[in-house]
């Protein structure tokens, strides 16, 4: 399934338990190259997006089977290996759900 999937985008519910360990888990054994999480209302684990807690955009890439993850929020540029030329801040993204 990696090859064929190279870009997993998810958005967070106020189910994020769902959207965080499990799949992350699931799409890292999977080979899943890179995975997205949109957490607009920053209501994710302390463990997933620091604190304090703020929504929050995060890049899961895949690096030797591991992910490495980084977080972006606010006026953060986000960075894509996927999408190297993308042009868009977290609170751009952000501000399209409301």
């Amino acid at each position: 399934m990696g090859l064929s999937v190279p870009l997993i985008v998810e958005v967070t519910s106020t189910n994020w338990e769902d959207d965080y360990a499990p799949k992350l888990e699931q799409y890292e054994t999977r080979g899943i190259q890179e995975y997205w999480i949109i957490d607009y209302l920053g209501s994710g684990g302390r463990r997933f997006i620091s604190h304090p807690k703020q929504p929050t955009f995060s890049v899961y890439q895949l690096v030797d089977g591991e992910y490495q993850v980084k977080l972006f929020r606010g006026g953060d540029s986000i960075e894509s290996p996927t999408f190297p030329e993308l042009k868009l801040t977290a609170q751009q993204v952000f501000a399209k759900g409301n």
